[in-house]
């Protein structure tokens, strides 16, 4: 028996099985949709607000403010709702709509602007005002610890250690730092595959960041591969996984299971875990599964 904030984590692993092309490895999904704010993105929410909590960063009457796609933004929202924190997220116009109504009904005020590159530029303006905290997923160690001290651990667990291969959109790149950092220190072995957009590509959750924008918690040396994803690459494994596997995720997802099964076609042998970042009701007032 808990609050919401104890159901975040432990989430389980999925075989795919009519979409894996080599019957000598195994790919499993980690179905980050099962946190209750419906993406892997509680799990650094949770980890960033709770530690400024208790550094004393985040008292009674400030006010968080973030920049986001989507997913951070829900979470944040959700946890700032627990512990009765007034919050601001900033998000691109082109945003779903669902995400926004989300947000809202968590109690978020939520302001659409352009980019998210000019998102990232007012919530950085904003967040020096007195009475604001940045959160600032971007650079915030707190990010990818949630993940050294969750994710990871979980993924070695119950795999009964034998993962070979870690696979993981990058965005903030929280989720490929962390799980990095955890899974090379048990297995230095352990090959971790980064999944970023073709330079025409457009592809929710994931970017291709120009070189002012990239993450500051990013180390490429913690990254074994990087592996290009397109658009309708992704769009179509999503659709694929959905109808074939029973997984309803993004278009992120869709793209980090491309790569698993590339990835796959080249192994003897091995177990691929991959990260499904979030679930599909996200994406439903777009064309991703019309």
């Amino acid at each position: 028996m808990g609050n919401i904030v104890d159901a975040v984590g432990n989430t389980p692993l999925a075989e795919i099985q009519k979409l894996n092309p080599n019957p000598a490895v195994k790919i499993f999904a980690k179905l980050e949709g099962n946190n209750p704010g419906g993406s892997v993105k509680d799990r650094a929410a949770l980890n960033m607000i709770r530690s400024a909590i208790k550094r004393g960063e985040v008292t009674n009457g400030t006010k968080l403010i973030e920049a986001t796609s989507g997913n951070t933004g829900i979470a944040l929202a959700m946890i700032a709702s627990i512990y009765g924190i007034e919050i601001e997220l900033v998000m691109p116009a082109s945003s779903t709509r669902e995400r926004t109504l989300t947000m809202e009904a968590f109690g978020a005020k939520v302001t659409l602007l352009e980019s998210i590159e000019v998102c990232r530029d007012y919530a950085e303006e904003k967040g020096v005002q007195p009475g604001y905290f940045l959160l600032n997923q971007f650079a915030n160690p707190d990010n990818y610890l949630a993940h050294y001290k969750s994710t990871g651990p979980e993924i070695w667990k119950d795999t009964d250690h034998k993962i070979t291969h870690f696979v993981s959109a990058m965005g903030t790149t929280g989720s490929i730092m962390g799980n990095s950092m955890f899974l090379k220190e048990v297995n230095p072995e352990i090959q971790i595959v980064g999944c970023q957009p073709t330079e025409e590509s457009s592809i929710p959750g994931i970017r291709r960041w120009p070189e002012a924008y990239l993450p500051k918690i990013f180390d490429a040396s913690r990254v074994d591969r990087v592996m290009d994803v397109s658009q309708k690459d992704a769009t179509a494994m999503a659709r694929r996984m959905a109808r074939e596997e029973g997984i309803f995720a993004g278009m992120s997802s869709g793209g980090a299971l491309a790569c698993a099964i590339k990835l796959a076609e080249e192994l003897e042998s091995g177990l691929i875990v991959f990260i499904a970042c979030d679930r599909g009701d996200r994406y439903l007032s777009s064309d991703l599964f019309g």
